[in-house]
């Protein structure tokens, strides 16, 4: 790709959406973003309207030589779909499928598919890699491995070139829902019975997913390919409480729990899979990518706390 070129980012308006297009501009490239309604003071914006099925990209792809694809229906904390599988596919699958079929029409070069690493799975005993065989388990899982299967399928068909990122729990400021959640915890010293859980979770900086992203588009060698992409320093759910807590100069409260009292409290409180979150292992390898695609997260662990501490404390003095 050349300086210059054309990026149409969907879900531009979301946490990744944003801080990708900021960095595609950096970059040197014109960025237009597919948003679901017009968007006042939002540049080179389209609007699409609902992702699904139906959505007519051709207003969006003009001129467009790339495409990072990001809108997606994400986890539902309160679910209220009598079918929840049917309305991921829909947005998920269908879709990403209507998008790549009109991007090959309209001579797109590539398409960058943000997926998810649940594609692997939700546990690990080691780290996935590109090469296990794909098991996901919820709904948001499934529909996003049927979707990068509809994608190579479209890729056979049209000549499209399309890359697929598997990344693990993204941060970074403007992070929302479960991750935000556990700073104001930490921040306002909440007492956290999780000192005795014991396992390995990776995450990923979004501006190293950024990084990530723009290395997709560029490199050749990564047409056809999946990769899995984390800031590659995995901690546990405590060490992570200890490395946020640090981040917002604050002490961790961090209490002894046996891990069969807080799964017997999860249950009573139907939180099983919130809980499974903070106590399950979940680990991806990211040295394909590293190596095929040039990429190093730019910021550490520690760096990036450090920069979502510092959104996180200008949001809270606003």
């Amino acid at each position: 790709m050349t300086v210059g070129d054309s990026v149409l980012v969907t879900g531009a308006n979301g946490f990744v959406g944003r801080a990708l297009c900021e960095a595609l501009a950096a970059s040197g490239r014109r960025v237009k973003r597919a948003l679901r309604v017009a968007r006042p003071g939002v540049p080179d914006a389209v609007a699409v309207g609902d992702i699904g099925g139906e959505t007519d990209w051709h207003s969006a792809l003009e001129g467009a030589s790339s495409i990072v694809h990001l809108g997606a229906r994400t986890h539902v904390l309160r679910e209220t779909a009598a079918d929840s599988l049917a309305e991921y596919r829909r947005v998920n699958l269908d879709g990403t499928r209507r998008l790549a079929q009109q991007a090959g029409q309209a001579g797109v070069r590539r398409l960058v598919f943000v997926s998810s690493i649940k594609v692997n799975g939700e546990v690990t005993e080691r780290p996935f890699t590109e090469d296990d065989a794909p098991r996901p388990e919820d709904a948001y899982g499934i529909s996003k491995w049927e979707a990068e299967q509809a994608l190579a399928r479209v890729a056979g068909e049209t000549g499209l070139q399309v890359a697929v990122l598997r990344p693990p729990l993204v941060y970074g400021p403007e992070v929302k829902a479960n991750f935000l959640r556990l700073m104001r915890l930490v921040a306002r010293g909440t007492p956290l019975p999780l000192a005795s859980i014991v396992n390995r979770r990776s995450l990923i900086y979004v501006g190293n997913l950024a990084d990530a992203v723009i290395k997709a588009i560029d490199v050749p060698a990564a047409a056809g390919r999946a990769y899995l992409v984390s800031d590659g320093d995995d901690v546990s759910t405590p060490d992570l409480v200890r490395a946020i807590a640090r981040a917002l100069g604050v002490a961790p409260r961090l209490l002894p729990c046996p891990p069969a009292m807080l799964r017997l409290g999860a249950a009573l409180t139907g939180k099983r899979a919130e809980l499974a979150r903070l106590t399950g292992s979940l680990q991806a390898d990211g040295s394909r990518a590293r190596r095929e695609l040039g990429w190093q997260p730019r910021l550490s662990l520690a760096q990036g706390l450090a920069a979502t501490a510092r959104w996180y404390y200008s949001q809270s003095s606003a």
